[in-house]
């Protein structure tokens, strides 16, 4: 005779639809369909934060939104964090189960102590690094657990909170068959909706430039990197321009400095110029962003060591970041003008490439000795660095993984800013310091620039005279094609890269500076406005 059962879920929150059959023989039937009403519900997470104890307290101290939830369980959630161990520390994380029939596993992350803020012997805020951190590693435990959606505490920082959660989620993973559970995030317990939004909005820029970075060279070509950056510019801005300049032009620029290095490759090399205009008055000058986009860096005929060459898929990674910047400023609609410049090419040895000792002539006319063909990317930037002056702007930034020498100095703590302006260091200093991607400036001294321009074929080489300092000849030798008198470099080499360092970044290619840049801009926008 024939029976009816209903299947309903057992076992952790984890278990997948597909180990629930559909039917069984015997004549017997299941219904799965009571199952598939509640997958909303089984396949959710919840994230809260707890802070540490201070010395004159007993009671554990959970954020606005943790109590609340603590009070709609009946106090259990307290009852078993205080069971469950010592407390917890800053960044790690405790799972609860069955809790309540909403959120099936619940994620308890420490956030440090209540009253962490600016830190200005680090040079960021603490609160906030401490809201990313924790979150990221919440979030993770439940893409662990295969669970498909979570609901996150804004810690008192949605937009902390919101970077956390995107930035520890994602993983490069596009090439793999197996793939990580996609999880979807969104706020809970709290209406700051826009600070949330916002937070999504600054990690998901950072998030293209690490996707762009880390992708092999032979599928991230020059040509294939200006045509992500039009769909992805294109996609958020009904205004925006993007001029895909093709070799012919940069010939008739006379960019001979780029053009150097593209012809060591079969690659067609790229000048990538995209204009986002947002201020409200259509004269206003522009801020123009410049990176570096060596899409492959072997070195040239100075080839480097094979160990880790790998890595030089990203670099990359400055003109990523200035792009990813841009389009995330165009995301927030920043009442703004900006225009990103990237020279595009590959650096190999091929008979074509530049030989030790050749010279060669820059835009404005400066020749150049190369003695070192893996100083490569100085001579792409020379070319765009002139050709960023004729469009007046307000301000010029370049950002370039330029220099091993600037990994020596600063390693991944903070990104090393070269600069004539101290108003300008002033405003990328701020800016770091409320992202937690931290800033450092470094020296322009003319003692670096006698070692540049002191040259015996041509106006400048595209080395130092000595091994040491060699971020800092790398800045001098930029200078030399720099009139403006608000100008920074930033030498991303040392961040390019995280392993461990930023708790709230999986391993991979770091996309940083992206959210300073952005920050930067946004602050820069509410200046405009004034």
């Amino acid at each position: 005779m024939g029976v009816t059962k209903e299947v309903l879920p057992k076992g952790p929150a984890c278990l997948r639809l597909k180990q629930m059959p559909a039917t069984a023989s015997g004549g017997i039937i299941l219904k799965v369909k009571p199952f598939l009403s509640r997958l909303g519900r089984l396949f959710q997470g919840l994230v809260l934060g707890i802070y540490a104890k201070e010395k004159d307290e007993d009671a554990l101290q959970f954020t606005s939104a943790g109590d609340k939830f603590d009070q709609l369980v009946s106090g259990k959630l307290r009852e078993l964090l205080t069971l469950s161990g010592p407390p917890l520390k800053a960044g790690k994380t405790r799972v609860f189960y069955g809790l309540h029939q909403d959120f099936p596993s619940v994620v308890v992350a420490g956030l440090g102590k209540k009253t962490s803020g600016i830190d200005e012997l680090e040079n960021w805020n603490e609160g906030k690094e401490n809201i990313r951190a924790a979150i990221a590693a919440g979030c993770r435990q439940i893409q662990d657990l295969e669970i498909t959606s979570v609901e996150v505490d804004p810690c008192g920082d949605a937009q902390a909170a919101a970077e956390g959660a995107v930035l520890g989620l994602y993983e490069f993973d596009e090439l793999k068959q197996k793939k990580k559970t996609l999880v979807s995030a969104q706020l809970y317990g709290s209406d700051d909706d826009k600070a949330w939004e916002k937070g999504v909005v600054f990690a998901e820029g950072q998030n293209l430039a690490r996707r762009l970075m880390e992708t092999p060279a032979n599928k991230m070509t020059p040509t294939r990197f200006a045509e992500v950056i039009e769909q992805e510019l294109r996609r958020v801005s009904d205004s925006a321009e993007v001029h895909v300049r093709t070799k012919s032009w940069i010939e008739e620029q006379a960019m001979g400095a780029f053009l150097s290095v593209a012809k060591g490759s079969d690659e067609p090399p790229v000048f990538l110029e995209i204009h986002y205009r947002g201020s409200p008055n259509a004269d206003d000058s522009p801020l123009v962003f410049v990176g570096k986009g060596i899409t492959f860096d072997s070195g040239g005929i100075s080839i480097k060591p094979s160990a880790n060459m790998d890595l030089m898929r990203a670099d990359m990674g400055g003109a990523a970041t200035i792009c990813s910047a841009i389009i995330t400023a165009a995301r927030l609609k920043l009442p703004l003008n900006l225009i990103g410049l990237a020279p595009l090419c590959e650096n190999m040895p091929s008979g074509k490439a530049n030989k030790p000792g050749d010279v060669v002539k820059a835009k404005n006319g400066k020749t150049i000795q190369v003695d070192n063909t893996d100083a490569e990317g100085r001579l792409i930037l020379a070319d765009a660095l002139c050709y960023a002056h004729t469009f007046n702007p307000k301000v010029i930034i370049n950002a370039a993984t330029l220099t091993g020498a600037m990994d020596i100095a600063l390693g991944s703590a903070a990104t090393g800013v070269f600069t004539n302006s101290s108003w300008l260091w002033t405003k990328l200093f701020e800016a770091s310091t409320e992202t937690g991607d931290r800033m450092w400036r470094m020296p322009l001294f003319d003692h670096y620039t006698k070692q540049v321009v002191d040259c015996q074929l041509a106006d400048l080489n595209n080395i130092g005279k000595y091994r040491s300092g060699g971020a800092c000849t790398a800045a001098a030798f930029l200078k030399e094609f720099v009139t403006h008198s608000k100008w920074a470099h930033l030498d991303i080499a040392g961040v390019m890269t995280n392993k461990d360092e930023v708790p709230y970044l999986k391993k991979g290619m770091s996309g940083r500076p992206t959210r300073t840049l952005t920050e930067f801009l946004v602050r820069m926008s509410k200046d405009n406005s004034q």
